[in-house]
């Protein structure tokens, strides 16, 4: 009641007072209330005591606060709706607050109090409106920077999930927190922490674009740094301890030992061969390992898993031994053959010169694949080493026992083209018996480069044994031998000095190329493609060639254009020679016979003088 009277009382000295003002208007407002005599107001309010006057002050004082703009101040939370706080904060009227303001403390309840700041004197329903959020801003910034200075841990309220992290409200300021920073080991659902109230440290703050950073990891790592000094003291090789799978990689599994990474190689999960760690592990699985070495400081600590179980090969029977069959699966295959797993965590190689009788070796793949079921025989078996090699031609008889008589010497046989080489082509007679054709067996008279222009891979061919080495396992076949040589028959149609027309087929560096036949390809050295008038032939010219070498050995067949009329150019000239000389023989007789006959005159003459 003294409260009321007390507001009823300051109201009606309020509106004295604006009276008066009014009245007063050039007098200085201070001086005006210092000299204000209250007996004398002409409006005849009755008198206040001075007594009750000091009282009413201090009421006010004591019950009333300053509602200046931005400044913060505490108000008691004195009611709770579905959507709104009902604030007093000892103002003439209550405040009211927005739940949403109070996300990050779902445990808000009548009788807490918080911090606020006026938002709104009055609004349209004459209602006072406070803020909490502004509030909590305005001395956020006060206690994020003292938080960082000092180190303190705060509380904050994980509000989202963004773009690498997560947004906390640390004192009503949206930090953020680095997805590597939730936690030490990698989050993969970072939706289990929204809506969480967590403790971060802070540990970056940007003034200039007011962002801050928080961390929850680092609280973790102060722990686990303890931790991690008495493990790593305690470890020892052949040690075994209890381990959380961290993460799973293609070449390993990372173990967690309580604060120490550890990691197990593919190679020692399991005895087995397998192709993917999470074969054998998957993440968060707690399982025991055994400390197999670490490096001087520790930091570097090698697991193994399979060191805890017996050893497949010391499991393996006395039943197996040299010479008996067993049956696998191909597990892995490499060019030089394939793994057989005989027993789990027991692999026997089958090199691929055991996969075939054919000394013409091919790839492990062209006979098995992985995941197929073989059966083979053992060839080596050394227990202490753990290595077993295996054979699978051994089942079959060897085709090279009776070898002579299915493939004698001369005898014509057919086979197929399997493999290529510069210097040949190797077929298959049949499964196990592989030949060799030089590439100077392949044809009579093509002039072959690369087998690849006379046959491809897989072609049916017939061939003649040529030669046949038991011992060495070596089939020597010819493919030309099983045709006529067509250059014993043109030994006679093109020997030397005979002439045939042809045209220029291609022009090359020291010549041309003509076609005789589809067998016969001659060769015109440049002096020798000169024309009668001085020209030389070009490709396409159709003129006679003589034949001015041919060798069948060498497959060589020489040709000339020019031959042809010089040829007739000598025997002209020879002609004229001849006749020149006869010539020259006829006038020399015709002068010695007048030589004579002027002799025999002379001699007469003389005669007759000598008479006279």
């Amino acid at each position: 009641m003294a409260e009321e009277k007390a507001k009823v009382e300051v109201e009606e000295t309020t509106t004295a007072v604006e009276v008066k003002e009014e009245v007063q208007t050039q007098q200085d407002p201070q001086e005006f209330l210092e000299n204000f005599d209250w007996d004398k107001y002409e409006e005849g309010i009755e008198k206040v005591e001075d007594s009750k006057l000091s009282e009413f002050e201090k009421l006010v004082e004591e019950n009333f606060v300053d509602t200046a703009d931005e400044e913060v101040v505490e108000g008691k939370v004195v009611h709770m709706t579905d959507r709104e706080a009902i604030i007093d904060i000892n103002a003439k009227s209550e405040g009211v607050i927005s739940l949403n303001e109070f996300r990050y403390n779902p445990d808000l309840k009548v009788g807490d109090k918080v911090e606020v700041l006026i938002d709104i004197r009055e609004d349209k329903t004459g209602q006072l409106v406070l803020s909490h959020r502004k509030a909590r801003t305005i001395m956020a910034w006060d206690r994020v920077n003292a938080a960082h200075d000092k180190e303190e841990i705060v509380t904050g309220f994980v509000k989202c999930r963004t773009k690498g992290g997560m947004i906390v409200d640390v004192f009503g300021i949206e930090a953020f927190l680095p997805g590597s920073q939730i936690d030490v080991k990698p989050i993969r659902d970072y939706d289990q922490y929204v809506g969480k109230t967590m403790e971060f440290k802070v540990v970056k703050i940007n003034h200039e674009f007011k962002n801050v950073v928080v961390s929850h990891k680092a609280l973790i790592e102060a722990d686990i740094e303890e931790q991690k000094k008495e493990i790593i003291g305690q470890l020892e090789k052949g040690q075994v301890l209890e381990g959380v799978v961290k993460n799973v990689t293609s070449y390993g599994v990372f173990i967690d030992l309580g604060g120490v990474d550890g990691l197990i190689h593919i190679t020692d999960l399991s005895w087995s061969r397998i192709n993917h760690p999470n074969e054998v592990v998957e993440l968060d699985q707690k399982l025991n390992v055994v400390i197999l070495d670490f490096d001087d400081n520790k930091s570097r600590i090698q697991l193994g898993l399979k060191q805890l179980e017996k050893h497949p090969w010391d499991a393996l029977g006395d039943e197996i031994k040299i010479g008996d069959k067993v049956k696998g699966k191909v597990v892995v295959i490499a060019d030089y053959g394939a793994f057989i797993e005989v027993a789990e965590g027991v692999e026997g190689l089958i090199h691929v010169s055991e996969m075939s009788w054919s000394t013409h070796l091919r790839s492990a793949q062209d006979f098995v694949k992985v995941g197929d079921e073989v059966e083979a025989v053992v060839l080596t078996l050394d227990r202490e080493d753990r290595k077993m090699s295996l054979g699978i031609k051994q089942l079959t008889p060897d085709p090279w026992t009776d070898i002579t008589s299915k493939y004698p010497v001369g005898s014509r046989h057919k086979g197929i083209v399997r493999n290529f080489t510069n210097f040949g082509v190797f077929v298959e007679m049949e499964e196990g018996i592989d030949g060799l054709i030089y590439i100077s067996d392949l044809s009579w008279t093509k002039k072959i480069k690369h087998p690849s222009e006379f046959v491809t891979v897989g072609d049916t061919l017939e061939v003649e044994v040529l030669e046949l080495d038991v011992e060495g396992r070596k089939l020597s076949l010819g493919h030309k031998q099983t045709t006529e040589n067509p250059w014993d028959k043109y030994a006679d149609e093109f020997a030397e000095g005979t002439i045939h027309k042809a045209a220029i087929a291609e022009v090359v560096d020291k010549g041309a190329t003509i076609n005789f036949n589809e067998d016969i390809v001659g060769f015109v050295p440049s002096r020798h493609m000169e024309k009668e008038d001085g020209k030389k032939l070009g490709k396409g010219e159709e003129v006679d060639f003589k034949i001015i070498e041919f060798n069948k050995d060498f497959k060589r067949v020489v040709a000339s254009h020019t031959a042809i009329f010089r040829e007739q150019e000598e025997r002209n000239i020879s002609a004229a020679r001849r006749k020149a000389a006869a010539s020259a023989e006829e006038t020399k007789t015709t002068f010695g016979d007048a030589n004579a006959q002027l002799q025999a005159l002379k001699d007469k003459m003389e005669a007759d003088s000598k008479k006279k």
